[in-house]
């Protein structure tokens, strides 16, 4: 396939010269290349189409991507409807081939349009591709409504959230923008990703935190060794489990009143605290 310059224009001229092929031939092409693999049969199919690649490479030439790239693309997509025609079914090679070609070079595209990944689904495809289109027209057909009523009326019309086209049209305005370029022109200064935050905790304070909380869990694996065995039961469903026992529930399982637990549980903790206390002389990671 042909890169630029010269070679380029002399691609698409022999692509535009070359013969249209007959219904009756197509189709004995397409079997032949089908049933027997014939390559030659094959290369006759694809050559007399690739005015068909051009013209659809040419509906996406606004994307800024180089015009070659596109067409190679689109010759990807022919070659795979080439493997997939079933000429038994009677319709032309060319209606066949189109989407083909389409999908094809606009999968380029989003691949390569921007270092960020968008129009992973249909839907989002269809508002990356028709977007400008339909901006452009609603701006011709109407007063300087504002953008957010623009946003809407595109939003409805491709079947997408008013916030996923205001998230695309942003996309859109400007290019990519590298975190290692400098925020003002002037020498020295800073770089964009200077001013990111990140939240998540620093190394030392990751381990630190690990330390101090199995110290923790030591100081208190230790205090409850001084409480009894109603006391570690009722201190452990209503403290040491995520979802607390009710008193209610505890007390019926014990046997005894709501209060009652309640007084106990009080009494576990006042020994609980007084345990660390004398072990460390901080209870208030605890109780």
């Amino acid at each position: 396939m042909p890169q630029a310059g010269s070679s380029r224009r002399e691609f698409v001229r022999a692509a535009m010269q070359a013969p249209y092929l007959e219904r009756e031939e197509e189709h004995d092409l397409a079997v032949r290349w089908r049933d027997g693999k014939d390559q030659a049969a094959l290369h006759r199919l694809t050559a007399s189409h690739m005015r068909l690649v051009i013209a659809v490479a040419a509906r996406f030439r606004n994307f800024g991507l180089p015009m070659s790239d596109m067409i190679q693309e689109g010759h990807v997509g022919l070659l795979e409807a080439a493997a997939r025609f079933e000429p038994e079914r009677e319709v032309r090679f060319s209606t066949y081939a189109t989407w083909w070609i389409r999908a094809s070079i606009q999968d380029y595209i989003l691949r390569n349009w921007s270092i960020v990944r968008g129009g992973t689904s249909s839907s989002q495809k269809a508002l990356f591709f028709n977007l400008r289109r339909l901006r452009a027209r609603l701006a011709q057909t109407t007063d300087q409504r504002p953008r957010p009523v623009i946003h809407a009326e595109i939003a409805k019309a491709i079947g997408v959230s008013a916030s996923d086209v205001e998230i695309m049209d942003a996309r859109l305005s400007g290019p990519d923008t590298s975190l290692n370029a400098p925020v003002r022109e002037d020498e020295g200064s800073a770089d964009r990703q200077d001013f990111l935050v990140d939240k998540v905790p620093l190394p030392d304070e990751i381990v630190g935190n690990a330390i101090d909380t199995e110290r923790r869990l030591s100081w208190l694996r230790s205090a409850l060794k001084v409480l009894n065995e109603r006391e570690l039961m009722i201190v452990k469903e209503r403290r040491l489990q995520e979802d607390g026992a009710t008193l209610e529930s505890l007390g019926e399982s014990l046997g005894i009143s709501k209060e009652r637990v309640r007084q106990i549980e009080n009494r576990a903790l006042e020994k609980l605290r007084a345990a660390l206390l004398r072990e460390n002389g901080d209870t208030g990671a605890f109780v």
